[in-house]
């Protein structure tokens, strides 16, 4: 019994992420959150949560003119996706890539 409550309450919390993510304000700070990890494989676990959120990973391969395959590969644990497709993605999602400049604290 205490396993299936413990898979309610996951699937409970991942329904509410996806939910959230679907507006860019949340899935904007959600990414930001996650490129300041420093962790790739966090960042692109979160990315793999906004596709999902956006439409799931075939809407968002075609509008980003990626074979699935490809998107599946880029957004592994191992991925290590190209500028150009990381860009494509996002504008999928309706996102972008911004460089903002560092607080003085961080140099």
């Amino acid at each position: 019994m205490e396993k299936v409550h413990a898979q309610m309450k996951t699937k409970n919390y991942k329904a509410g992420l996806l939910k959230e993510l679907k507006d860019p304000e949340f899935a904007s700070e959600y990414l930001a959150q996650a490129l300041e990890s420093g962790d790739q494989a966090v960042f692109l676990l979160a990315l793999r949560d906004v596709v999902e959120a956006s439409g799931g990973p075939s809407l968002i391969a075609r509008q980003a003119h990626i074979q699935r395959e490809s998107l599946y590969k880029a957004l592994s644990n191992r991925g290590n996706p190209r500028l150009t497709t990381l860009q494509g993605i996002l504008k999928s999602v309706g996102l972008r890539i911004a460089v903002t400049p560092a607080s003085h604290h961080a140099l």
